[in-house]
């Protein structure tokens, strides 16, 4: 904090306490600490703390951040990323063991439990529906039935319980956007659809809808075909991979512990949910009543047009059965208050997701980076803010403390919280979003400490400025902005918990490592974390918040970038 503002924020502090401390007036009290003299305020009648008033040479947020320790990381995330709490999945036995752990911090920390009527104020509990395949899955063409990751499979719901009787229709490769769209003159209200993964590409094989030939958001992530054709209404879609390179038999293996796993969604959801089955070349072209040679022309034609080409195909009518089990479970949210002065009812949320992936073929996914990482780090940042409320020096704003849950089945702790807030949303003036910080990504190995920052100038140019203010005052890192980029094929700013904030217009930053090796696996242990690294990344997000907490004003809404 520069020494202006800091000496502005403690007189605003003081004229508000004067009128209290008129009415029982005390000499005020000296006292040495740390070699330099300071002045206290009496404790007032009511019995609240005194006000300190620092040295001006004093740099409160540098003492305070300077807590914030590389042993103390280790030790929290040795704990929650140790086989013992077995991948912490959510809604099982270790991500239980890991909610108790952080509502047991939270209070050591002397942080308050804002959640009401709950059985454990620390706690926020929600109801979820856990759905897994069951056997008995197959499709039927012309007489013929394909099997189950044989020749198909499935992500997300099901609306084919039993078997059922379909007609789809093929709408290219489910790409919509500025001068290209496979959904034009079409409804596809309540249908089923047929389309192609991948997206137009050349003879060189550069996509021929981005600038420069790399390809967009619809070649890589399948998820934004779903989310699009989810929005037109569409029941479920069958993608065709038609890429040579791809095996479908080795990408149905490699995929099977992957879809063996439970889906997830909200007990009382209302929405469909998306249905999403994947299919082999062979059956493809069975789908789609054409050959191989045919479809060869209708992507060669896409790709020079750039727009969907004219399609002559015949889908055939299937009859499909894919049911899944459902049953209901609880899972928890987990969060510490800490309320601040002059200001605390507009809150700053730091959070963070506890939950992973559990265990697949036997072997335990224990998530050190993804995301014990930011999970402990949020810790960290609690206990230096709590440390410095009980010295005198609290935050004028309120901080929420937010670990939350289901973040790898959907964000679906954040869009829970988000959905039900302790704290009203028009009071929150931020998210800071903590999600693998403890690593290095190949694009950054041998060069200086970084981290990738997403998100923190698409609504508030202010949070912007401040963050990479606070990197230039105390850690010095370098600040990554390429997955900011809104045609990142990865589409990074969506998958993690800081979007369901800024679904609601308050402004985020998303700190991250990008990926490695482990990613989702089991190699993602403990002994792979860079602690030092670590330790800067948090202090960094720790130095934004208390900007963000103590500043004369809230930060502004003043954009709106995809």
């Amino acid at each position: 904090m520069q020494k202006n503002t800091l000496f502005a924020l403690l007189l605003a502090a003081t004229c508000a306490t004067s009128a209290v401390a008129q009415q029982a007036p005390e000499k005020t009290k000296v006292k040495v600490k740390r070699g330099k003299t300071e002045k206290v305020s009496p404790t007032l009648p009511d019995g609240s703390p005194p006000v300190k008033q620092p040295p001006l040479e004093t740099d409160m947020a540098a003492e305070y951040g300077a807590t914030i320790l590389e042993k103390d990381l280790r030790e929290h995330l040795t704990i929650l990323a140790s086989d013992a709490y077995e991948g912490r999945e959510t809604g099982e036995k270790g991500q239980k063991m890991a909610a108790d752990y952080l509502a047991k911090q939270f209070a050591s920390l002397d942080l308050t439990g804002p959640v009401k009527e709950s059985d454990n104020p620390y706690v926020q509990h929600f109801t979820m529906e856990r759905s897994t395949w069951a056997e008995g899955a197959t499709l039927k063409v012309g007489g013929k039935t394909y099997g189950w990751l044989t020749d198909f499979y499935g992500m997300g719901s099901s609306p084919f319980q039993s078997e059922t009787t379909v007609k789809p229709v093929f709408v290219g490769y489910g790409i919509e956007q500025a001068g290209y769209s496979d959904y034009a003159g079409q409804n596809v209200q309540g249908k089923d659809l047929i389309i192609l993964l991948g997206e137009p590409t050349d003879a060189q094989g550069k996509a021929v809808l981005s600038a420069d030939g790399t390809p967009t958001k619809w070649g890589t992530d399948f998820r934004a075909k779903a989310a699009k054709a989810a929005e037109k209404g569409a029941r479920s879609v069958f993608f065709v991979n038609l890429d040579p390179k791809n095996n479908f038999d080795k990408t149905a293996a490699r995929m099977a512990p992957y879809i063996s796993r439970p889906s997830m969604r909200f007990a009382d959801s209302q929405e469909p949910g998306r249905s999403s089955f994947f299919v082999s070349p062979a059956l493809g072209y069975k789908l789609l009543g054409t050959t191989a040679a045919a479809l060869t022309t209708y992507q060669q034609a896409s790709a020079k047009a750039k727009k969907p080409a004219a399609a002559a195909f015949k889908p055939a009518t299937i009859t499909i059965k894919a049911p899944k089990k459902k049953e209901n479970f609880t899972t928890e949210n987990v969060m510490g208050f800490l309320e601040g002065t002059d200001k605390k009812d507009e809150v700053l949320v730091v959070s963070a997701h506890y939950d992973h992936i559990g265990i697949t073929n036997g072997q335990v996914n224990n998530g050190a980076d993804d995301d014990g990482s930011g999970t402990v780090s949020v810790l960290e940042i609690a206990q230096a803010f709590a440390k410095a409320k009980k010295e005198g020096y609290g935050p004028r704003r309120s901080i929420l403390f937010l670990t939350v849950t289901g973040e790898e089945k959907g964000l679906l702790g954040s869009e829970y919280y988000t959905d039900h807030p302790v704290f009203p949303l028009e009071n929150t003036i931020a998210d800071l979003n903590i999600d693998m910080v403890g690593r290095t990504d190949k694009e950054h190995e041998g060069k200086p400490d970084y981290i990738y920052v997403i998100g923190s100038d698409k609504l508030s140019s202010e949070l912007h400025a401040i963050d990479e203010e606070a990197n230039k005052k105390y850690v010095n890192l370098d600040l990554d902005y390429k997955f900011n980029d809104p045609e990142d094929p990865n589409r990074f700013y969506y998958r993690s918990d800081h979007y369901n904030f800024a679904k609601h217009k308050i402004p985020v930053a998303f700190y991250f490592n990008g990926v490695h090796d482990d990613y989702h696996g089991a190699g993602d242990e403990v002994e792979k974390i860079e602690f030092p690294k670590m330790e800067k990344r948090a202090r960094l997000v720790f130095y934004t918040a208390w900007e963000l907490a103590n500043r004369p004003n809230r930060i502004v809404v003043d954009s709106n970038k995809p």
